[in-house]
């Protein structure tokens, strides 16, 4: 598929500077690292975050106890991550064909990365997250809340090629309640802000 390939070539491109751009992001988001802290004590086994960029995301929860991997479409971006963070797991796959086994994880982390993913692929992904994680397991989304898709032609200093799918709150959580998940909580972040953010939790039945 087009946008798979546009999407990891893009991320191989910027692994380097989209790596600087975050190193002490989540030192200025106090909700974001309050999100984290609620997965990290809710997950009791094994977790994923799954886009997982540089690894950023999965070393915090690393370093609040939980066993956490990641996965990756970019080869650049785990190359960086698995240099970074030599003491965690990290793999290429995509979120439409995740590489790991049913029931195999207690939580899956999804941070601004389904945003990248059109509507007609969602689905799958939403499919994928059900069928690795236990029953009861966390599924924790993060994503720009909006509506509409941007081309996105330049970040982080470079050319790029990525779409960007902005979703409104009600969208996103029917999809995940017709995967098989019960939506538990959804918290906006800078709701004022013309695109602003929001954080899905759901929990696997």
């Amino acid at each position: 598929m087009t946008w798979l390939a546009d999407t990891a070539t893009s991320y191989d491109t910027v692994a380097a500077s989209y790596a600087d751009f975050v190193s002490d992001a989540l030192e200025k988001q106090p909700y974001m690292r309050a999100a984290l802290a609620l997965f990290a004590a809710e997950v009791d086994g094994p977790a994923v975050d799954v886009g997982c960029g540089p690894g950023h995301f999965t070393a915090h929860l690393a370093s609040l106890g939980v066993d956490a991997s990641g996965v990756d479409l970019s080869p650049g971006m785990v190359d960086l991550a698995r240099r970074t963070h030599p003491e965690l797991r990290f793999e290429v796959g995509s979120m439409t064909d995740l590489p790991l086994p049913d029931a195999s994880v207690a939580g899956v982390l999804a941070f601004w990365s389904l945003i990248h993913v059109p509507d007609d692929a969602v689905p799958a992904a939403l499919g994928h997250f059900h069928r690795v994680l236990r029953p009861g397991g966390l599924l924790v989304i993060g994503y720009h809340v909006g509506a509409g898709t941007r081309l996105k032609t330049q970040g982080y200093g470079h050319p790029m090629r990525v779409h960007v799918h902005l979703r409104q709150p009600w969208w996103l959580a029917r999809r995940v309640r017709e995967a098989g998940f019960t939506v538990e909580a959804e918290w906006s972040l800078d709701p004022e802000n013309p695109v602003s953010q929001a954080i899905l939790f759901a929990r696997r039945g």
